[in-house]
């Protein structure tokens, strides 16, 4: 191994467009299965059936990789231009969040970590796997290990010099690295990101039920969203910024430096409207490359016809409509919710008379009979 390893890491990440880098060891979280255990056990994980059948491998590094022997946690900040919660307010427009605007970060993420782990293996003797958020790794508590922040009250990783906007990654290697000194919690009796949730996703502090949020909502679920829930989503079509923008510690935060992450104009918060009129191939062109296409045009039709009802735009009603004859029994259901926040009585009743006699999924039916679970 080289003399030095921490300043190979340092060199290496900088050259790599990274913006820290930290390094903690694999024995470093015992705490953290207990707590996945628990999060599991109350079911606040929904849908998301992966997390259950890896839940022993992300334990701890080890489970993952028996060989490991240092884990190296790199940071990438995505710091946006402007206020993620400003277009909130404008309803006419579907608020995406900042992440997903720009190139999808797993494809930028894992070639720079590769840059870093060839040279690590080179010039340490040792062999290096890289992951980028798509592993059983929990990579949240290894980076507050590693010393890159700290995970806050709402459950993401706060950064005193980035604020709430730090992509991660993670090399693990069989190379023997000391470890950096983990960071404090500095929350203090601050609970804006709690209180600020429209959806009310976080049981207590530190504790997230996912069933409730709104970024598990757009993005993971792939039914129908609760009656109760619709409302508080408001105009956001994929992800919510609302618990990480709200964060104090941002001030201290700069915009990202990584010009494939900036937001590409297609998909930065653009009019309901547009998205709307999309077709399946409208929606693969325009969202190609990006977070975004990972929701699939059925739910993210979904989820902007959810918007659509909570924007109190009538200009909006021939094309919400126009989604009463999709092929999806999903979008279906979405429309005709959207049409009875619309519509007046006596429009609504009349689309209903013309549509219902000839529906046969029974989720589509109970949205016009109004008899959706709450």
């Amino acid at each position: 191994m080289t003399s030095d390893p921490k300043r190979f890491l340092q060199a290496a990440a900088a050259a790599a467009g990274f913006d820290v880098v930290r390094v903690t060891s694999p024995d470093a979280i015992p705490a953290a299965g207990a707590r996945l255990a628990a999060f599991l056990a109350e079911g606040r994980h929904g849908e998301m059936d992966w997390l259950a059948s890896n839940a022993r491998r992300r334990s701890s590094p080890t489970a993952l990789w028996p060989q490991v022997r240092s884990v190296v946690m790199l940071g990438l900040n995505y710091g946006p231009t402007r206020d993620p919660l400003a277009d909130l307010a404008r309803r006419e427009l579907a608020v995406i969040s900042c992440y997903a605007k720009g190139k999808d970060y797993h494809d930028i993420i894992k070639g720079k970590l590769k840059q870093v782990a060839s040279g690590l293996a080179r010039t340490a003797g040792a062999e290096v796997k890289v992951f980028v958020d798509t592993a059983p790794l929990m990579e949240k508590p290894l980076a507050e290990a590693a010393g890159l922040g700290w995970q806050g009250k709402h459950t993401n990783l706060v950064s005193r010099r980035f604020g709430s906007w730090l992509f991660l990654g993670a090399i693990l290697t069989t190379a023997e690295i000391a470890p950096d000194t983990p960071e404090a919690d500095h929350c203090g009796s601050c609970r804006r990101c709690l209180d600020i949730c429209p959806t009310r996703a976080f049981p207590a502090p530190y504790q997230l039920d996912a069933r409730r949020c709104i970024s598990y909502l757009t993005i993971e679920h792939k039914g129908h969203i609760s009656a109760e829930l619709r409302p508080g989503i408001g105009n956001r079509v994929f992800g919510c910024d609302d618990c990480l923008a709200v964060c104090p510690w941002n001030k201290y935060a700069e915009t990202g430096r990584e010009a494939r992450l900036s937001a590409r104009a297609q998909v930065d918060n653009p009019p309901l409207a547009e998205l709307l009129a999309l077709d399946e191939p409208g929606f693969r062109a325009r969202f190609a490359g990006t977070p975004v296409k990972r929701a699939g045009p059925d739910r993210f039709k979904r989820n902007v016809l959810i918007a659509a009802g909570n924007s109190r735009s009538t200009a909006l009603l021939p094309l919400v409509r126009a989604q009463l004859t999709s092929s999806s029994p999903l979008v279906r259901a979405m429309a005709v919710w959207a049409l009875r926040q619309l519509a007046e009585p006596a429009g609504f009743a009349a689309s209903k008379a013309a549509y219902l006699p000839g529906e046969a999924d029974p989720a589509v039916r109970a949205e016009w009979q109004g008899e959706a679970a709450a």
